[in-house]
């Protein structure tokens, strides 16, 4: 539970980065990057529930096309579930979103595992 949690804080903090990027996604508070989180972590923890073959063999077979589109449906769903989380430029902005927040939610985590306030 704590690690969803800090799962859950984590990309709240990543979206609260990209908001101030020129990704066209727009976010008014924390407290909605808070909530943002919440949607984003449970919808990919959905992902999770799938058997690791399945999730490495489509990754491996799809050159990484299906995480992808997974990620900006999820990223896509969230905009439209909350209310003060938009996507300016819609598919575009969802696009990008999801790109940063990959990349920027890793080196968020790459960062917690090197001080050691998160073990592997």
């Amino acid at each position: 539970m704590t690690a969803f949690i800090l799962s859950i804080i984590v990309t709240a903090i990543s979206l609260l980065i990209i908001s101030k990027l020129p990704t066209g996604v727009e976010i008014d508070n924390p407290i909605i990057a808070l909530i943002a989180g919440g949607i984003i972590g449970a919808f990919s923890g959905l992902w999770g529930l799938f058997p690791n073959w399945f999730r490495t063999g489509t990754a491996l077979f799809s050159l990484g096309l299906v995480p992808l589109i997974g990620s900006i449906i999820v990223f896509g769903l969230t905009a439209w579930l909350v209310e003060g989380f938009r996507l300016r430029w819609g598919f575009g902005s969802a696009i990008l979103g999801a790109i940063a927040l990959a990349i920027i939610n890793s080196i968020l985590f790459f960062i917690l595992r090197q001080t050691g306030l998160v073990v592997v």
